[in-house]
Parts: C-alpha cells; sequence; structure tokens
C-alpha cells in the first residue's frame, strides 16, 4: 500500500487549518524545552487520553436504539445518522471526526512524551511516565482501528486496511504515512502494551482513576486480547486487575438495599465517580450526551425495555435496574454534567461528562467469555452467577436475591437458549447480560462488531426499515473528509 498524506490538523491540532497549522507551528514554543522533568511529563499526560465521546453513535448504531416518532422532533445529526446506518453529517462534539481528532490528539501528547522522555540525560527516571504514555498511545489507536476499520479477522487482518499508527511528534505542516493492515495496527498495539505495562507504578497517580494504573492496563489488556480471540490472555489480564482475580467486591450493587434508595442524583453521580470500585478508568468527554440521551429521539423506548431490562432472561428473575423518566425521556442515570464556564460574565461554558473506559462489570464479561471458549464451563458460570447476585431480584416487590431461584446453571441456559453447545448457550447469555449492563455506554455496539451480528431499525409508525447486515461496508465508520484531501483512502461504501 502506497504512502498516504495526512494533515497535521487530524493528528495534533484537531480542526485548525492549514493555514493555522502554520501559525501555530511559528509561534508555538518546543514543547521539549519545558518538558524536563518527570512531574512535567505527567502533567502532559493528563491530555494522552481522548477527551472526546463515542458513545453517542455507537449507541445509535446499535440495537438498543429504537425510534421515538416525531413526538421526540427530528434529531439530532450525531444521534439520527448513525441510527440510519448513514456517515454522520456532523463534526461537532459527538460524532465520529470529534472522536477521530481527539484520539490523534491524544496520541500526538504520548508521542511529544516520549520523545522528551528518550531526550532526557536521565530517562530511567521517567520510567513510569513512559509505562503510561505508551499504554495511553496503544488504547487510542485501538479505539480508532475498532472503529474506523474492520474488526479483528486473523483470515482477512493481514489485508484489511487499518488506522495511521503515529509514533512520532509532528512538528510539520505535511507528513507522509502508511494505513497499512489491521494486523499491523494490532501488533503495535500489542508491542506498546508489552513495553508499557511492566513500567507503570500507580503511587505516582493523585487520582488513579484518570490514569492507566496497572488494574486499568490489564483491563485494557483483556479486551485487546478478546477482540484478538486470544483467550489465555484474556484471562490472564482479567485475573490481574483485581487482588487474587477476586471482581465480585467491586461489581456495581443494583440489589443492596442503599442502592436501591438512591435518589436520581446521587445515583447518577456515583456511576461516574471516582470512589465506585466498580470504575477501573475515568476520562473526562467534552460532550452533551449526559444532557441529552434521556431525550434524543433515536434510543430506549418502552418497546425496547420489554424486550430487554423488563423481558424474561436465562435467569428467570427480575433485573434490579430502576427506570427513570417518561415515553420520550426513558433513562438509567449514568452521566451528570459538569458544565465548565468559559466566560466569567455569563452562562457561556463547555459541557463535559465522565466516561467509565474500563469497569469490572466488562472484566468479569470478558473473562467469562474467554472461559466458555477455552472450555472452563463451570468458571465462566461462577463469573455469571457472581455478576447476577448484583443484578437480579424476586420482583420489585421482593427486592432481594436467591442464589436458589436466579442461579443460572447449564440445564437453564440449554433450556433456555437451545444452543448448540453450552460454549454458544454462555455467550449468549453474556451478551445478552452485556447489552443491558451496558445500555447508554455504547459498548453494545463493539459486541455487534465482534459477532457481526445484524442490526435492523424500524421507524415508529413502521413505515421505513435501516437494515446493517453482517457484511455491510457501514459497519465501518467513515474517516473525515479531511483525511480524503490529504490523500487518505476512506472507507468504501
Amino acid at each position: 500500500m502506497k504512502n498516504k498524506i495526512l494533515y497535521i490538523s487530524l493528528i495534533a491540532l484537531g480542526s485548525l487549518s492549514i493555514a493555522g497549522c502554520k501559525k501555530y507551528l511559528e509561534q508555538a514554543p518546543d514543547l521539549r524545552a519545558t518538558l524536563d522533568s518527570p512531574s512535567k511529563v505527567s502533567e502532559l499526560l493528563v491530555t494522552a487520553y481522548p477527551h472526546a465521546n463515542y458513545i453517542t453513535f455507537c449507541e445509535a448504531l446499535s440495537d438498543n436504539a429504537d425510534d421515538k416518532g416525531l413526538a421526540a422532533g427530528g434529531g439530532d445529526a450525531v444521534n439520527r445518522d448513525p441510527w440510519r446506518f448513514d456517515d454522520v453529517q456532523s463534526r461537532d462534539i459527538d460524532s465520529p471526526d470529534s472522536y477521530w481528532n481527539a484520539c490523534y490528539k491524544a496520541i500526538a501528547a504520548t508521542n511529544q512524551a516520549l520523545k522528551a522522555i528518550n531526550l532526557a540525560p536521565n530517562p530511567n527516571e521517567y520510567s513510569m511516565q513512559k509505562g503510561e504514555a505508551l499504554v495511553a498511545r496503544a488504547y487510542s489507536h485501538f479505539m480508532l482501528v475498532t472503529l474506523f476499520s474492520k474488526v479483528y479477522d486473523v483470515n482477512t487482518a493481514a489485508t484489511d486496511p487499518g488506522i495511521p499508527y503515529v509514533t512520532e511528534p509532528e512538528d510539520i505542516v505535511f507528513k507522509k504515512y502508511e494505513r497499512k493492515t489491521v494486523a499491523y495496527v494490532y501488533q503495535q498495539i500489542e508491542n506498546d502494551l508489552n513495553q508499557g505495562l511492566p513500567l507503570i507504578k500507580d503511587s505516582g497517580y493523585k487520582i488513579p482513576k484518570y490514569h492507566f494504573t496497572t488494574s486499568a492496563a490489564h483491563a485494557f489488556a483483556a479486551r485487546f486480547f478478546l477482540f484478538k480471540k486470544d483467550y489465555a490472555k484474556v484471562i490472564e489480564h482479567a485475573n490481574l486487575v483485581f487482588a487474587g482475580g477476586n471482581i465480585l467486591p467491586n461489581l456495581r450493587d443494583y440489589v443492596a438495599s442503599n442502592s436501591r434508595s438512591m435518589e436520581y442524583a446521587t445515583r447518577q453521580a456515583y456511576y461516574t465517580a471516582a470512589s465506585n470500585p466498580a470504575n477501573i478508568l475515568l476520562a473526562e468527554a467534552n460532550s452533551v450526551w449526559g444532557r441529552s440521551y434521556p431525550s434524543y429521539r433515536y434510543s430506549l423506548t418502552f418497546n425496547l425495555v420489554y424486550k430487554t431490562i423488563w423481558g424474561a432472561n436465562v435467569a428467570g428473575g427480575t433485573w434490579a435496574y430502576q427506570l427513570y423518566g417518561r415515553d420520550l425521556s426513558l433513562n438509567i442515570p449514568k452521566f451528570p454534567e459538569h458544565f465548565v464556564l468559559t466566560s466569567q460574565n455569563g452562562n457561556i461554558g463547555d459541557p463535559y461528562n465522565m466516561i467509565p473506559l474500563f469497569s469490572a462489570e466488562e472484566v468479569l464479561f470478558n473473562r467469562a467469555e474467554a472461559n466458555a471458549y477455552l472450555g472452563n464451563t463451570a468458571a465462566a458460570l461462577k463469573d455469571l452467577n457472581d455478576y447476577g447476585s448484583k443484578r437480579l431480584i424476586i420482583s420489585d416487590a421482593n427486592p432481594v436475591y436467591s442464589a436458589t431461584t436466579h442461579a443460572i446453571t447449564e440445564a437453564k441456559i440449554n433450556s433456555y437458549y437451545k444452543p448448540f453447545s453450552i460454549q454458544e448457550g454462555i455467550v449468549k447469555t453474556i451478551l445478552d447480560f452485556k447489552r443491558i449492563d451496558f445500555m447508554f455506554e455504547g459498548q453494545r455496539w463493539f459486541d455487534i462488531l465482534r459477532y457481526n451480528l445484524p442490526v435492523v431499525h424500524a421507524t415508529a409508525d413502521l413505515k421505513s426499515t435501516y437494515t446493517l447486515g453482517p457484511n455491510d461496508p457501514r459497519r465501518v465508520l467513515q474517516i473525515p473528509a479531511e483525511a480524503e484531501l490529504a490523500g487518505l483512502e476512506r472507507n468504501p461504501r
């Protein structure tokens, strides 16, 4: 594949014009001159995480979004276009373009940090910062290749176009890149993970949940190897996230009386709080998702609720999730908005949400799925029953978990799913549980990609249907138009 050219605006400077890039390069000081201590590099690494949100378009693409009808309005482009499986005609916050730019901006910060470390007279003193930078660089590239390239398939990854894997700071307006392949990108991610993870030291973080701690890095590795279908490594890394591999005490508890009695605002704030043990890595995103997801036209409806949360399940119990809102505003409280004023003389500012990038629940599901594929049925069922103990109740009138009533067993799975094998049945159980647990978090889209699941969206009046088949090229998000203008090959449509 021949070399491609990418604007520096896509890598380090967001949506600046080329003239703006030149002006920036002429005036901005060389950051390496100020990155002369581990603490200063650590300050830079605060920006090594994408400060943008992928949930909005991922949730709309998935089968967790239904049409509320005209009563909910015409729909914002970031919510409407992906629901119709159209390329999003918006570059605003919460759009794919915004997320692409945020990831490459985060990557630019990691590369600037790594270069400063390599030029330092005492690079060994920066080992912790180097570890965080490498793992953060791997994460942003992983999210980009997951969303903007075909999902990893060992049979096609060596030919499927990837995304540019950037490993050097940007200091010129134009620079040549190779898009290369998904296999190449995955190899680079794995290299950065393997090199960076052992260097991380949790003691160096003021607020560990905002950084790649060793736990967060292992949680990321577990997800990465699940996509790669290296199940032994999934289990290896999942077992290292929490002490002794014990995930149960860190799960969100929807059954406990103190949890069920929480008021809306308290429940919402606690969901993304650093003090919540379920949250492994949190990132701040410039986003209107928190204020908008209950009211978006293409979102949760009672029709979907009856199919998922209030529908039948393999355990036979009632889900303990508590829904709020009415027909046009159904929601589970998860994302309080932080509004940051940009003017002291008015109400002008920017909205932010804290996004849980990795959680105890995902680690549990990933481990259970890996164990299922490796034939470790008892271990997979143990994780699912641990999960059920925090989610299942007899009824709303009798909100208690019963290990006898709600036990998830091979017999129940075989009766409910009628699978070809217990392995298939466990995986179906996991996917159904995850679909509900990560509602309003975009995770369902990743499972749809991994399993090549079809998605059908029907309008509220049932007059129009939008179908995304297993091999539809629209499963891969379109890269920004600037990249095409710069010579980067866009995804087929």
